[in-house]
């Protein structure tokens, strides 16, 4: 089971995302903890906000007041809704929020059930919640409940992402269409990107292209994906694959879900990653030194320039926490200009590599 942390200022945010899903029908409110519960059972994002006023009014001087969990159990595992709530209380109690108000949303908007939890950081004093080492603790609470509730074990999943799963794709070779499928039927399990344009950086990785198509039919806007195959320049080198062909997972709706999803990153995963990447911008003189550096941390570099050689956007794709950011998001001090700037300044700009034999 893999748990992300995700923290933030607007309560009500969070409630809201959750809250219209209920309404879709692709999430079900599981649980409530220390809430304001209504007489009728139903509720608004403004009656559940209701709950968290008196810890948030309280506040000294937290600026992330909002503590959004989701915990994910490996596909294959069939959960029920009491061992969902139980499960949920069991983490919110080891993270030390078990006194805490908190929401438990179970949503099926994927081919996947999970989890998601709404609290917040301080209590009813307005003090912060200790947070000291929440990774590392949540991680060992996850290996603990996979063992508790007969979950699969995440070293087994790990296996699966060892295997040929992740195979680049042979455009001289036999099967496109099944090369193609390995990858993008298991790649959204795995990884966290939140555009179509992250999860194409992610897929150039596997000489894999996935193209939105919009046509019109009986005066209706049909759109989809379409993907190609990429010989060693990037070139599209195959006929067109619907998504269709691959499973709800390869199509455009479920990977705007998962765009949702995968917005909810751990700070300190954002932490970890800007901090090897300035390591190795201070420690290095060139593109390409630099691009080598990160490959031996783990991190693929993705550059795109425009026509006159510019620099206009950077990606990394980090493979030790399995996310995919553009380097704005990771900073100001990480955007394509101040990489342009840097790499200005080199007479060793290098070319631009791929580097896909990443595992």
């Amino acid at each position: 089971m893999i748990a992300k942390i995700g923290r933030g200022s607007r309560i009500y945010g969070a409630l809201l995302y959750n809250h219209t899903k209920v309404l879709e029908d692709k999430a079900a409110i599981l649980s409530m903890h220390n809430m304001l519960e209504t007489p009728d059972g139903n509720y608004t994002p403004g009656q559940l906000l209701s709950s968290f006023l008196p810890y948030l009014s309280a506040n000294k001087k937290t600026e992330k007041t909002v503590l959004h969990v989701s915990l994910n159990p490996d596909p294959k595992d069939a959960v029920s809704d009491a061992d969902y709530i139980k499960i949920a209380n069991d983490y919110m109690q080891q993270m030390g929020y078990g006194d805490q108000p908190y929401i438990v949303f179970k949503h099926s908007d994927i081919n996947r059930s999970h989890i998601h939890i709404v609290s917040t950081t301080v209590d009813k004093n307005g003090v912060k919640i200790p947070d000291s080492f929440e990774k590392k603790r949540s991680m060992e609470i996850c290996r603990q409940l996979e063992r508790d509730y007969n979950l699969t074990q995440v070293d087994e999943k790990k296996k699966a992402v060892d295997t040929d799963l992740f195979q680049p794709v042979d455009c001289t070779g036999q099967n496109i269409k099944n090369q193609i499928a390995s990858v993008v039927r298991y790649l959204p399990k795995y990884y966290g990107f939140q555009t179509l344009g992250s999860y194409n950086t992610l897929l150039s990785l596997f000489n894999i292209t996935a193209e939105h198509v919009k046509k019109e039919h009986n005066d209706e806007i049909k759109e989809g994906l379409v993907y190609f195959a990429l010989d060693a320049d990037g070139n599209k080198s195959s006929n067109p694959f619907k998504s269709s062909l691959f499973g709800k997972q390869a199509g455009l709706a479920a990977l705007r879900t998962h765009f949702e999803e995968s917005k909810v990153i751990l700070h300190e995963t954002k932490a970890a990653i800007a901090q090897v990447v300035n390591e190795g911008m201070s420690s290095t003189t060139n593109q390409y030194d630099f691009n080598n550096f990160l490959i031996r941390k783990g991190i693929n570099v993705v550059l795109r320039r425009n026509e006159d050689g510019r620099l206009f956007g950077i990606t990394f794709i980090d493979h030790n926490t399995k996310q995919v950011l553009n380097g704005s998001q990771l900073g100001k001090n990480f955007s394509a200009n101040a990489f342009q700037e840097l790499f200005s300044n080199s007479s060793l700009q290098g070319k631009e590599k791929k580097f896909s034999n990443m595992t």
